[in-house]
């Protein structure tokens, strides 16, 4: 890493297509069941919210929201793990709030695992209520595992 990319302040930014190796990689560490790099690209063609969170000049976070009338749905955030634990997820969870609101949405909305226990302590101190369940959403190992659908009022 050079010099000068030792200095450049963390910051959110939007994701281009230069950082999906990057981003995919951070998403086949986090998760037994990533997601696929075409998935992603296709996030940035809708085009959906896409940002990186970047430090030091590297990608260290991704997020992936959709905006669509009154209504955002919080798809994807995850941090490597070596960055978790430091805040990072509640600033991007609050950079994608505040650009939901200026977007016109009144409430937002994701699902999330009931065994991903430091997501869930992340939206709950954010303000998420619990709103439903999704019954066999996500893949599993031995098969299916239910989402619980969150949102928070904006």
């Amino acid at each position: 890493m050079s010099a000068a990319a030792e200095h450049w302040p963390p910051r959110i930014r939007t994701m281009t297509e230069a950082d999906l190796d990057a981003v995919c990689h951070i998403e086949r560490r986090a998760y037994e069941f990533p997601w696929s790099r075409g998935i992603f690209r296709d996030c940035l063609h809708v085009p959906y919210v896409c940002h990186v969170y970047e430090e030091q000049g590297r990608v260290i976070g991704y997020a992936v929201m959709s905006l669509a009338g009154d209504e955002a749905h919080l798809l994807n955030l995850c941090l490597a793990e070596a960055v978790r634990g430091r805040g990072l997820g509640q600033r991007m969870l609050k950079h994608l709030t505040l650009q939901a609101m200026s977007e016109g949405a009144r409430v937002l909305f994701l699902e999330v695992r009931p065994s991903n226990a430091g997501a869930l302590r992340l939206y709950r101190e954010a303000g998420f209520r619990r709103v439903g369940v999704r019954r066999g959403y996500y893949q599993a190992a031995n098969g299916r595992e239910d989402a619980l659908v969150l949102a928070l009022s904006l």
